[in-house]
């Protein structure tokens, strides 16, 4: 099954999320801040990743960019995840070069719609 890395500074909501999609039948791999993920996405080799965009650090916004710069790793999808849901917020994830964003807190059958979509269209890729 598909590995994702999760890159969350809030350690319930890492629990949540991991337990969720461990049920789920995916391996995770998690980091608590944009530097610890910019080193897993390279050291894990994750298919997906759920980005937390406001991270110490290094932010998400600012971890996105370099992951996506990189050869090694752009091909990975990103999934931002925000609290700021407010007008403009998708555009401005999307800009950061992410591949979807949700927000939280997570409505996880719907974060898992993304996930699908996104890991169908790598191994269309591949």
């Amino acid at each position: 099954m598909a590995k994702i890395l999760i890159v969350e500074d809030n350690e319930m909501n890492r629990d949540m999320l991991s337990r969720r999609l461990i049920r789920r039948g995916y391996q995770i791999a998690m980091a608590i801040d944009g530097a610890q993920g910019i080193a897993a996405a390279t050291t894990e080799s994750p298919d997906l990743i759920l980005m937390d965009m406001s991270l110490p650090v290094v932010d998400g916004w600012e971890a996105t960019r370099r992951l996506k710069a990189e050869p090694l790793t752009r091909a990975i999808p990103i999934i931002g995840l925000t609290a700021h849901a407010m007008a403009g917020d998708r555009e401005k994830v999307i800009e950061a070069v992410c591949d979807d964003y949700d927000t939280k807190p997570v409505e996880l059958p719907r974060l898992l719609q993304k996930i699908e979509a996104l890991l169908a269209r790598v191994g269309e890729r591949s």
